[in-house]
């Protein structure tokens, strides 16, 4: 093992694992932040006898963590990036022949790994920071570990974390040894400052810096969640702080290697140093000078939404591990200090780990990647959190949608053309077919423009930031477009873009289902896939009939469209003609309470076109029109009040007796509108239904064995003594009940009764001048008992009319006595 002229705290742990891994083809290290293991154990592997005449891949989770490692490896050695030390990631490579370290990004090496599995000249993989575990890394390292046991067994893997639980990791590797080292870090204060919720974080730590600033000495590393907060602060910042010599400087993945480079960067002398920081630097970075941290509490994390199809960004609080890795940024140099946007008590309800990425991201690549492995079943493959079943299975359904699986998930010709690119699925479908159509530079300009978010400025039209784009000649620009020539050439053909397809139609083939359609208010849209986003009302494409959306942020409701194009009628039905679908469609207008048909075209949740049609007056008509009716409420009904008591006689016998009789209240009428549907065959308006149809339904509900029974068993009137027919009103609180002149009731000796005698009748009894004497259930106790009183008391008031002693025994009278009698 080679010596180093500066040493390091994992110096010591260096022997323990050259052992380890001379001894075995698997290990563990787990060193905090700090000791030294990104730059020093690939150094130290470099002359053991397993690595002999080999390469060693290095893993890191970014591009700036890479190139960072790279050059201060390349530094040790006195060389410079491009000889021992090499360097691979998206828009930069520098490998040279004496190259046998090479820093790559986890997206690299599983592109690598899937290009050639036995990993020819390799001899060993460290997975550098694997707590952060990205997708890219679970599945390096699945196929690594699979590679090693089906064609490399003398390939080394080596698995490197500051906070992972190593013992886990271990025993996925087949209990592989675990190697731990101490750090080297200073004591860092811990300062918890809070924060009101109603102050944005922007603002807050505007607050808190200025305050570091002035109460301590050294460079500040501030934590926020995403570029938005950043360049606010930094507007701040630089409005506010009055020093000369203090920097502002953002650092986030957008910037140009260039601006990431001067934030990394130790202060010159003299001058201090305020780095503005996404989490891309809780890791692998030590930033010179560094010994304030400022850590708001915040980060922003992908969650994929399968309904959606796209992957939104969700501003969370950091888990504890997070925090910590912030915190020991202070105290890397010198003893340090660290401000907390939360307060101390607040640390119980916080997460120890942030979820692993497999738990909730797009898997549609890495489904592709297990197909072009020729892996059908994930559980083939040792994943340490297995990708859950309904996200892959949702992936894998958009891989045959896109025609780059078969039925037995076998990747088909289309699907190793579109893998064979650098990009996720979409994007690889859309460069492929428009490199078929000679287009090809044109797509893969776009889908850089996609993929490296700032590109080409933050203009939402995808056009304007491509003609900007194409104007820019910084180094970052030029590698992109070398990199879209590259995947142009990679999909078949670059030369020249040969078709006139637009930019939004390039972009409506990538994303079918964000195809949108202005909707009401300017620069408020309607998605195929049925969801709502909107543009600023200022912006130029807010006025535009139909985009094609490429970036869109916000959750369900309230999503923003960062990038767009503008789209015509004419390239959607050229490009989804075969999912535009033509159909009439039937329904009920509530505000006329009539039948409506239309035909429309329809792509998704988008009606393309919409012309009227006749009305249907089939069953089809019918049932559309009864479920309309219905939905209207029993109030908007044609009732008549014999069709009411007809209902009421009904609900009477079944409270009466409740088994066999329907139930036709409100409720259960509303429930369902099949009962009606055959009444309204032939209509189209509630004002051709009348009571006799509706009347026709209801006793329909009826069992025929019933009807006789109802009239019966609940008549519809009650006939007195006299003959004189009495309607019977079963809407009555007490019961069914009649209204009679007492006189007419004479001679009945017995109550009368419903339901087969079960239900007294209840009696409304009136006197001769029609006003109510009494109400009984018991006309004979009636007769027996208050008539006497009864009697008494109106025979004087009305002398012509009876008023017998024995009205049971009386005969029953509608008329007076004649006068004189």
């Amino acid at each position: 093992m080679r010596a180093f002229a500066q040493p390091l705290p994992i110096d010591d742990a260096l022997p323990a694992l050259c052992a380890a891994l001379a001894a075995r083809n698997v290990a563990v290290l787990v060193a905090p932040p700090g000791a030294g293991k990104t730059t020093r154990v690939p150094l130290a592997l470099l002359d053991e006898p397993f690595t002999a005449g080999g390469r060693i891949i290095m893993l890191e989770p970014r591009r700036l963590a890479a190139r960072a490692a790279a050059r201060r490896m390349a530094a040790t050695l006195g060389e410079n990036v491009g000889e021992t030390i090499g360097l691979r990631v998206r828009l930069q490579s520098l490998i040279g022949p004496k190259t046998r370290v090479e820093v790559v990004t986890e997206g690299v090496f599983a592109r690598m790994i899937l290009d050639d599995p036995e990993l020819t000249g390799i001899a060993a993989v460290l997975f550098d920071e694997y707590h952060e575990r990205s997708l890219d890394a679970d599945l390096g390292l699945a196929l690594a570990l699979d590679s090693q046991g089906a064609l490399r067994e003398d390939l080394r893997i080596l698995v490197m974390s500051a906070t992972l639980e190593g013992a886990r990791v271990a025993k996925l590797m087949g209990d592989a040894p675990l190697i731990t080292s101490q750090g080297r870090a200073y004591p860092v204060v811990t300062r918890y400052v809070g924060r009101d919720p109603n102050e944005r974080i922007d603002d807050a730590m505007a607050r808190v810096i200025l305050g570091a600033l002035r109460d301590e000495t050294g460079s500040i590393l501030a934590f926020l969640p995403g570029q938005g907060e950043i360049l606010r602060l930094a507007r701040q910042l630089e409005a506010r702080v009055q020093d000369a010599n203090v920097d502002v400087a953002p650092l986030y993945g957008a910037l140009s290697a260039a601006e990431q480079d001067f934030a990394v960067a130790p202060a010159k002398p003299g001058r201090r140093k305020i780095v503005l920081a996404t989490s891309i630097a809780e890791t692998s970075l030590t930033i010179e000078g560094v010994r304030v941290v400022v850590d708001g509490g915040l980060m922003r994390a992908p969650v994929f939404e399968p309904d959606l199809g796209l992957t939104r960004l969700e501003t969370r609080r950091v888990a504890l591990a997070n925090a910590d890795q912030r915190r020991g940024r202070a105290g890397r140099v010198e003893p340090g200090v660290c401000y907390r946007l939360w307060e101390e008590a607040a640390n119980g309800g916080m997460s120890r780990f942030a979820p692993p990425e497999i738990l909730a991201a797009d898997l549609s690549s890495f489904a592709l990647d297990l197909a072009a492995w020729g892996v059908a079943d994930s559980s083939n493959l040792r994943f340490l959190d297995p990708p859950p079943e309904p996200a892959l299975k949702e992936a894998r359904k958009l891989l045959a949608d896109l025609g780059a699986l078969d039925a037995n998930l076998r990747l088909t010709d289309e699907g190793r053309a579109m893998r064979r690119l650098p990009l996720a699925p979409r994007l690889a479908r859309m460069v492929v077919d428009a490199a078929r159509a000679g287009q090809g530079v044109l797509a893969a300009e776009i889908a850089v423009l996609v993929t490296e978010r700032g590109l080409g400025g933050d203009a939402v039209d995808a056009a304007a930031r491509l003609d900007d784009f194409r104007r820019d000649r910084s180094p970052r620009a030029d590698d992109a477009r070398r990199l879209a020539k590259g995947i142009a050439q990679g999909a078949g053909r670059a030369d020249g873009d040969g078709g006139t397809l637009s930019v939004g139609a390039l972009l409506a083939a990538a994303f079918p289902d964000r195809i949108a359609m202005a909707r009401g208010k300017r620069g408020e849209f309607l998605m195929a896939n049925g969801r709502a986003a909107s543009l600023e009302r200022h912006e130029a494409l807010a006025g535009a009939d139909f985009l094609a959306v490429g970036e869109i942020v916000g959750r369900a409701g309230a999503q923003r469209i960062l990038t767009a194009a503008p789209l015509t009628l004419a390239e959607i039905e050229r490009a989804q003609g075969h999912a535009i679908m033509e159909a009439e469609e039937i329904g009920f207008d509530l505000a006329s309470a009539s039948l409506r048909a239309r035909r429309r075209r329809r792509l998704g949740a988008l009606v393309l076109s919409d012309n009227p049609l006749a009305a249907p007056t089939d069953e089809v008509g019918a049932s559309v029109f009864a479920k309309g009716i219905v939905s209207l409420g029993s109030s908007r009904w044609p009732w008549s009040k014999a069709v009411k008591q007809w209902r009421d006689r009904v609900a009477f016998l079944r409270r009466a007796e409740s088994g066999e009789w329907p139930d036709l209240s409100d409720a259960a009428l509303e429930t369902s509108p099949d009962w009606l549907a055959p009444f309204v065959l032939g209509k189209t308006r509630l004002d051709q239904l009348g009571a006799d149809e509706l009347h026709e339904a209801l006793k329909a509900q009826l069992p025929y064995a019933l009807h006789r029974r109802l009239e019966a068993e609940a008549p519809t009137h009650f006939t007195a003594p006299t003959g004189t027919a009495a309607a019977v009103d079963y809407e009555s609180e007490g019961g069914p009940s009649i209204a009679l002149r007492v006189q007419e009731l004479f001679g009945l000796a017995t109550h009368p009764s419903l339901a087969d005698g079960r239900v007294p009748l209840t009696l409304h009894l009136l006197s001769p001048a029609h006003r109510p004497i009494q109400i009984t259930k018991d006309l004979p106790g009636f007769w027996r008992g208050s008539w006497s009183g009864v009697r008494a008391d109106l025979r004087g008031r009305y002398p012509r009319h009876s008023w017998p002693e024995d009205p049971a025994g009386a005969a029953p009278t509608t008329r007076a006595k004649p006068r004189g009698t």
